[in-house]
C-alpha cells in the first residue's frame, strides 16, 4: 500500500507531463496561415475553410478589408500570407501598376457581373442618352463595357482586350452616357442611375434584388473573371499552400458560397457543383 501511494503521485505527474508535451507538440505542429478577404458573405464561407484547414494543420487568421486595393497591398507588404478576392484581370492591372509579386495558386469561385436597373426592366428599354454607373477600377470598368458590348449597346475599338475603358468606347448608338463611380458605391448610386453594371458581392451589399433587378448578366462559360486565392510568388510551392487550396476546393465550401450568396455565386475549381 505505502509502494502504491508513493507511486501514483510519481505517475500522476508522469502522466501530466507527457500531456503537456503532446499539447506543446500540437500546438508547435499547427502553422497560422493569415488571408485577406473582403467583407460580408465570404466571412460565412472562410469559416468553413478554416474547419477544413485545422484538419491539415492550419490556423486561419482572416483578416476583412471593404477597399479592394487594400489587400494586395497587405499580401505585398507579407502582414498577409494569402489573400482570395479577385480575378486574374484585376490582379494583372495591378501586377502592372504596383509591381507585386503576386501569383494565382487555387480558384475559388466566379461571380458573374450584371447590369442592373430600378427604372426599366430589360436592356431594350434603355432610354436614348441613358446613364449608366461602372466601377472606375481598370478592371473592372473593362469588364462592365464588355457586358455592355454584349448586349449590344455599344461597340469597342477592335483588340481592347480584356481592359478597355470609355474612351474605346467606337459606337454609341444610344448615346449611352457612362458614369465612373468606385465599386462599393455604384450599386447604391442605382436610384440616381438608368442601370449600373455591378459586382455581385457589391450588389448584394447595396440591398440590389437579385435576380429581380438584373437586366443582362455576364456569360460563365469561358469566363475569364475567375476569383482565386493569391500568395507570393516565392510562396506559390510552400506545402501550406496546397493544403489551404484544398481545404477550401471542398463540397461543404461549394455548398456555403451556393448558399450565402443565393446562387448569384459559383463555385469555380474544376469539377465544382454548381
Amino acid at each position: 500500500m505505502m509502494k502504491k501511494s508513493i507511486l501514483s503521485p510519481i505517475l500522476a505527474t508522469l502522466l501530466f507531463g507527457f500531456g503537456v508535451s503532446l499539447v506543446q507538440s500540437s500546438q508547435a505542429a499547427e502553422q497560422t496561415i493569415r488571408v485577406g478577404i473582403m467583407s460580408g458573405e465570404d466571412e460565412d464561407v472562410w469559416r468553413v475553410v478554416a474547419a477544413n484547414a485545422a484538419k491539415h494543420g492550419l490556423a486561419v487568421k482572416v483578416t476583412t478589408f471593404s477597399d479592394y486595393t487594400q489587400p494586395n497591398e497587405a499580401l505585398s507588404g507579407r502582414d498577409l500570407d494569402a489573400n482570395s478576392f479577385q480575378h486574374k484581370p484585376y490582379l494583372d492591372a495591378q501586377v502592372k501598376a504596383r509591381g507585386y509579386h503576386i501569383v494565382p495558386v487555387g480558384y475559388t469561385y466566379v461571380q458573374p457581373i450584371g447590369l442592373y436597373s430600378v427604372k426599366v426592366k430589360s436592356v431594350a428599354d434603355l432610354p436614348n442618352g441613358a446613364t449608366i454607373g461602372v466601377p472606375n477600377d481598370p478592371s473592372n470598368e473593362g469588364r462592365s463595357l464588355l457586358l455592355l458590348q454584349a448586349q449590344g449597346l455599344i461597340t469597342l475599338s477592335p483588340n481592347v482586350g480584356l481592359l478597355p475603358t470609355a474612351r474605346d468606347i467606337a459606337q454609341n448608338p444610344k448615346n449611352i452616357k457612362i458614369k465612373e463611380l468606385d465599386a462599393g458605391i455604384v450599386g447604391r448610386a442605382i436610384g440616381d442611375l438608368d442601370a449600373a453594371v455591378v459586382n455581385t458581392d457589391w450588389a448584394i451589399k447595396a440591398g440590389i434584388k437579385i435576380p429581380q433587378q438584373r437586366i443582362a448578366q455576364e456569360q460563365v462559360p469561358g469566363n475569364p473573371y475567375r476569383n482565386f486565392i493569391a500568395v507570393n510568388e516565392k510562396d506559390a510551392n510552400a506545402p501550406w499552400v496546397h493544403a489551404l487550396v484544398e481545404s477550401y476546393q471542398q463540397p461543404n465550401v461549394a455548398a456555403e458560397i451556393l448558399s450565402v450568396y443565393h446562387g448569384a455565386t459559383l463555385p469555380a475549381w474544376d469539377g465544382a457543383p454548381h
